[in-house]
C-alpha cells in the first residue's frame, strides 16, 4: 500500500495536475500582494521612513541618469571618466552614496541623455514604467494569451521587483529580445532592427548571429548588423568618436569589478559567478565559463539549424543567453522568464511533458531567494534554475525531434513499398 501511494504521488507531482490555470492565477496573486507590500516597506526603508539609514542609499539608475546629465552637459566623455562620474550620481542624488558603474556603450547614452532631462524621481518612474510596459505586452504576446489576467503571474515573477528594485534596464532587453523573436519568422527585417538594437548591451546579443546564421536568416541578420552600426554611427557623431575610445579603454579593465566580489556574487546568474560564488579562482571559473559558452552555442546552432517550432528555438536563444555570458545578474534573469513564457506556451499547445510544469513552477520562485541562499550558504540558485531551464529547453526540442521523425516513418515506408512494386513491374 505504502509503495502504490508514494507511485501515485510521484505520478502527481510529475504531471503537475494541480498546477492548472486557476490555481497558478491564485498563487501568482497572492505572491504579487505579498512582493508589493515587501517593495513598499524596502523603499520606506531606505528613504529613512522607518529608521534613519548609516548611509544614503540609491540605485543603478543613478548610473544611467548621471552618464546622461554629462552628455546632456556637452562633456559625454566624462561618463566614463569614475571621478567625474561618481560626483555627477552624488549631486543627482546625495553625498556619500555608494559609487554605481557605468559600463554601457556610447550607443546608451542616447537614452541617458533624453531621461536626464526630467527631474530624477520622474525619470526614474518614466524609464522604468515604460520599459516594463513593454516587456509585459511582450511576454504576454509569447504566452498567445488575450486576457490581462495573464498579468497576475508575469508582474508577479521575482525577477520583476529585483528590476523595479535596482533601478535597471532588464525590461527593455527582455522587450527588444522578446519582440524580435516574436516576429522573426514572419516580419524577418524588423526582427533584425530589434536585435540590432541591443547593442547597447552588447554581450546579449552573443548566440544572435549563431541564431540567424543557423537558421538562414539572412535578412534578420543584415538588418541587426545594419540597425547596430546606424545607432553606433548616431552615437559617435553626437558624441563624438573620443567618447567611444574612453568607453572601450574604460569597459577594457571592467573585468577587475566582477572578479573580486566587488559586485555581489550571490546576485550573478552565470556559471562565473557561481563558481565564484563558491570560492572558485577565476581562472578556473573562466574555464568552466568557457565550456557553458561554447555548449550554448552548440545548442543554439543545432535547434535553430533543424528549424525547431518557435518555441523552442526562442527559448533556446533566450535561456543559452545567460549561460553564455559571464556577466549576467539577477534582475537579466527576465530573460529567462521569457524563454519559461515560450516553453509555457508549447506546453498549452501541444501539452506538458512530465515535470515540466512542477519544475516551471521551482524556477519562477528561484530569484526570489536566490540572493538569501547565495550570502547564507553559497548556493548558486539561480545559476541552479537556469541549467534547469535550459534541461527543459533539451528535453522539448529532443521531443520535438522524436516526434518528427515518427511522423516521417509511415512515409517513408510507404515510399519503400512503392519503390518495391515499381521494381517488380520493371521486372515484369
Amino acid at each position: 500500500m505504502d509503495g502504490f501511494v508514494r507511485s501515485l504521488w510521484r505520478a502527481e507531482l510529475a504531471s503537475a495536475a494541480g498546477l492548472d490555470r486557476r490555481r497558478v492565477l491564485v498563487a501568482s496573486g497572492v505572491l504579487l500582494v505579498l512582493e508589493i507590500a515587501v517593495f513598499l516597506f524596502l523603499i520606506a526603508g531606505t528613504h529613512g521612513w522607518i529608521v534613519p539609514p548609516d548611509r544614503p542609499t540609491t540605485t543603478d539608475f543613478a548610473s544611467f541618469y548621471s552618464a546622461g546629465s554629462l552628455a546632456d552637459a556637452g562633456t559625454p566623455q566624462l561618463a566614463y571618466d569614475q571621478a567625474a562620474h561618481y560626483a555627477a550620481e552624488q549631486q543627482a542624488t546625495a553625498p556619500g552614496i555608494e559609487y554605481q558603474f557605468f559600463y554601457y556603450p556610447p550607443v546608451f547614452l542616447l537614452i541617458c541623455a533624453a531621461l536626464a532631462r526630467m527631474p530624477y524621481l520622474i525619470a526614474f518612474a518614466v524609464f522604468e514604467a515604460a520599459t516594463l510596459l513593454l516587456c509585459l505586452f511582450v511576454a504576454r504576446s509569447t504566452l498567445n494569451e488575450k486576457r490581462w489576467i495573464a498579468l497576475v503571474p508575469l508582474l508577479a515573477f521575482p525577477a520583476v521587483f529585483w528590476t523595479l528594485g535596482l533601478g535597471q534596464n532588464a525590461f527593455l532587453t527582455a522587450a527588444l529580445f522578446g519582440g524580435a523573436l516574436l516576429v522573426v519568422d514572419r516580419r524577418p527585417a524588423i526582427a533584425g532592427v530589434l536585435f540590432g538594437l541591443l547593442c547597447y548591451k552588447p554581450h546579449f546579443g552573443l548566440l544572435v548571429p549563431v541564431a540567424l546564421a543557423a537558421g538562414c536568416r539572412w535578412r534578420s541578420l543584415a538588418a541587426a548588423a545594419l540597425a547596430a552600426a546606424a545607432v553606433a554611427a548616431l552615437s559617435a557623431t553626437l558624441f563624438g568618436w573620443q567618447t567611444w575610445q574612453d568607453y572601450v579603454a574604460l569597459a577594457g579593465g571592467s573585468h577587475a569589478t566582477y572578479e573580486f566580489g566587488r559586485i555581489d556574487f550571490s546576485g550573478f546568474v552565470t556559471l562565473f559567478g557561481a563558481l565564484r560564488l563558491m570560492d572558485v579562482a577565476p581562472a578556473p571559473a573562466y574555464a568552466v565559463q568557457a565550456i557553458g559558452t561554447l555548449t550554448a552555442v552548440v545548442l543554439v546552432a543545432i535547434v535553430w539549424r533543424r528549424a525547431l517550432s518557435l518555441p523552442v528555438r526562442a527559448a533556446a536563444l533566450a535561456a543559452a543567453t545567460l549561460i553564455a555570458v559571464p556577466v549576467a545578474l539577477i534582475y537579466d534573469f527576465v530573460l529567462a522568464g521569457l524563454a519559461m513564457a515560450w516553453l509555457a506556451r508549447a506546453g498549452a499547445e501541444k501539452g506538458f511533458l512530465p515535470w515540466e510544469k512542477a519544475t516551471l513552477a521551482a524556477i519562477f520562485i528561484a530569484p526570489l531567494l536566490s540572493r538569501n541562499l547565495g550570502t547564507a550558504l553559497h548556493v548558486p540558485l539561480a545559476t541552479l534554475a537556469l541549467l534547469a531551464l535550459l534541461a527543459l529547453i533539451v528535453r522539448r526540442a529532443r521531443s520535438e525531434l522524436l516526434g518528427r521523425c515518427g511522423a516521417d516513418a509511415p512515409s517513408a515506408v510507404h515510399l519503400a513499398a512503392a519503390t518495391r512494386t515499381e521494381a517488380q513491374s520493371l521486372s515484369r
